[in-house]
């Protein structure tokens, strides 16, 4: 224990890595709280970055990928806290209980609605970017990743040492692996093999207290929650063990567009009843965007119909003439190519160094700078008539920017039970809607006219997506759908937005967090509440 002398030493000395005086500052007794704290108490000064520090805006926004959050009038954290060690995160829970502050977690900064970065009360971030370590086992196919780490990192590190290895998760490169799993996540490989959440073995995990635990240690419930029940509602996974999965050494790309001038409402209704049918070994995807049209001034919608196949070309081709004619696939629409390779293509950098993957602060090139999304899940075909209205809506000139995405379900996602993992959109989906409303940074002052087309266009769709509830996806986060100011809500008031997320997996949710976390010290504006 340190001697009362030695802590108003070390405090003098602490508060000199500061360009301020403690006296300044309300939230004082929270840094001299940290300081006191910590096992490294020496270092974390250099790791702590308040408003008055000069890397602080740089810290924040490193990670804050929709710049709909960087205006001025956006909250910003009182402190922003990078830990390099477990006593770190330990000593920032303690001291902002003991002050109450609220924490809001980060790993990658992709939270579609900020919640990882933004908070209308007082608040720190723990951002465990520096927690980023990946540990390949080609042997017994497991990998160790610490939360902050990239699936880009994640990706690469795998491809370095294995080219028939993967782990089904999320396309884009920069989203960190702790949010996404935490919500389930899904990708390329969801119809073989399921949901990142579905593919993790163990964890370690810190709670309110600070105790760290594994899966034994922390019990099947909680395991069950941290894997698809959302981020920031049970405490701080530190790292997750994968199971990583088999894959071809290569593997089939395919794309073909239509615009809607040449039929192209038309295959995507022709699509819906035959993506879900295929093998597991297709992921099927169509992307739709509004493009200029060949007519001055008026917009069309392109339609790009991606599939990725876990074997050749000459497999895929015969396959696809016999189950979707329509699409007219041919042999220069594929191309071959390892599955690191194919994960840039999705990323829209084909022709990049695989290295561009290790870079988490690059941008991903077919992701807009401000946006705004949204999530449906279909159970019967859209009709023709339906499809086309809605593809008028994407010629309204707010949609420039807008992309949306038709995810195929069916595949092993027919098999897995919907109560397996918190994450129950299982059978009976035939696919899930992605609405991607993008805009300009430059062009936030008008960011509520882009938010507008976005609720209008959902609405639209109202009538030929589930009912009862209608169902969206946590990790495609929607305060549209049901919101509280700072997580005091009630289950009953709370179930708006959590059976639409997780179905009959709500309740039990809700236990775990009475459990885990029975004062409610971490919450935001769509945590899971106490029962």
């Amino acid at each position: 224990m340190k001697s009362p002398k030695f802590s108003m030493l070390f405090t003098l000395v602490f508060a000199a890595f500061f360009s301020f005086s403690w006296a300044t500052l309300p939230h004082q007794n929270f840094l001299q709280c940290l300081s006191l704290h910590s096992h490294d108490s020496s270092s974390i000064s250099k790791l702590i970055f308040t408003r008055t520090n000069s890397s602080y805006e740089s810290v924040l926004d490193s990670t804050l990928w929709n710049l709909r959050f960087t205006t001025t009038n956006t909250p910003k954290p009182l402190v922003i806290v990078t830990p390099t060690q477990i006593s770190h995160i330990q000593a920032t829970i303690h001291c902002s209980k003991k002050h109450g502050l609220q924490t809001r977690t980060r790993s990658g900064g992709h939270d579609y609605e900020g919640l990882s970065s933004v908070a209308k009360v007082p608040f720190v971030i723990i951002d465990l970017s520096k927690f980023r370590s990946v540990d390949v086992d080609v042997e017994n196919r497991v990998a160790w990743v610490q939360s902050g780490a990239t699936l880009g990192e994640i990706y690469y590190r795998i491809a370095e040492k294995s080219s028939t290895l993967a782990f089904p998760a999320a396309v884009f490169h920069t989203i960190g692996i702790g949010g996404h799993i935490s919500g389930g996540g899904f990708g390329l490989l969801l119809r073989k093999y399921g949901t990142a959440g579905d593919n993790v073995v163990d964890a370690q995990f810190i709670d309110v207290n600070g105790r760290v635990l594994n899966r034994k240690s922390m019990g099947e419930d909680l395991f069950w929650a941290i894997r698809g029940g959302g981020g920031g509602s049970f405490g701080i996974v530190l790292a997750w063990k994968l199971s990583l999965v088999p894959i071809p050494a290569n593997v089939t790309v395919c794309s073909v567009t239509r615009i809607r001038e040449l039929n192209a409402a038309e295959l995507v209704n022709r699509w819906q009843y035959i993506a879900h049918t295929l093998p597991d070994e297709v992921y099927s995807t169509v992307l739709l965007t509004p493009v200029n049209s060949t007519q001055p001034g008026t917009r069309t919608v392109l339609a790009i119909f991606n599939s990725l196949f876990l074997g050749t070309v000459n497999e895929f081709l015969p396959l696809m003439e016999q189950r979707f004619p329509e699409l007219g696939l041919t042999r220069q629409n594929c191309s071959e190519m390892s599955y690191i390779q194919a994960i840039m293509v999705n990323n829209g950098m084909p022709n990049q160094p695989l290295e561009i993957l290790l870079n988490g602060t690059s941008r991903v090139p077919i992701v807009s700078p401000s946006y705004k999304v949204k999530s449906d899940y279909v159970k019967k075909p859209i009709p023709l008539t339906g499809l086309n209205g809605f593809f008028s809506q994407l010629t309204d000139e707010a949609a420039a920017m807008t992309t949306i995405i038709l995810v195929p379900y069916g595949g092993i996602m027919d098999r897995i039970p919907e109560n397996a993992t918190p994450f129950p959109h299982r059978a009976g989906n035939l696919y899930k809607i992605f609405y991607d409303v993008g805009w300009q940074a430059t062009d936030n002052i008008n960011t509520q006219k882009y938010l507008d087309w976005a609720r209008k266009a959902y609405t639209y769709m109202t009538p030929f997506v589930s009912k009862s509830p209608r169902e969206a996806y946590i990790n495609f986060r929607d305060l549209d759908i049901g919101t509280n100011n700072i997580g005091y809500t009630s289950y009953a008031q709370a179930s708006v937005w959590g059976y639409k997320y997780f179905k009959g997996n709500f309740k039990k949710l809700a236990l775990v967090k009475t459990m885990i976390d029975p004062e409610n010290f971490f919450k935001h504006e769509q945590s899971i509440p106490l029962l």
